[in-house]
């Protein structure tokens, strides 16, 4: 069974921890923010289950953006990487490091 692209960011997290990732997801029509950092992910506009195994970004969901964002991440003043990555540039560096 293939891993779900939550799962693959996650992970991405846990081989880049210098690294967080920011995913502006838009599921239903309501707009989401997602953090992903070291394997874990969490909603910063609306509510994250405590159960590590339930996903923060669904599979109906769509991805807008993602940024990446250097650790630690500071919300006032973030350090951005790279900005606006699509879903498809993401999976170029999902693939390069075999996620």
């Amino acid at each position: 069974m293939a891993k779900s692209i939550g799962k693959r960011l996650e992970d991405y997290t846990i081989k880049c921890p210098q690294e967080v990732l920011l995913v502006t997801t838009e599921t239903e029509g309501e707009e989401d923010q997602i953090v992903i950092f070291k394997g874990f992910s969490s909603s910063l506009m609306g509510s994250t289950s405590f159960d590590p195994d339930v996903p923060v970004l669904s599979d109906s969901g769509k991805i807008i953006k993602i940024d990446i964002v250097a650790s630690p991440y500071n919300p006032d003043e973030p350090r951005f990487l790279r900005q606006g990555l699509s879903e498809d540039d993401m999976e170029h560096l999902l693939l390069s490091i075999g996620v």
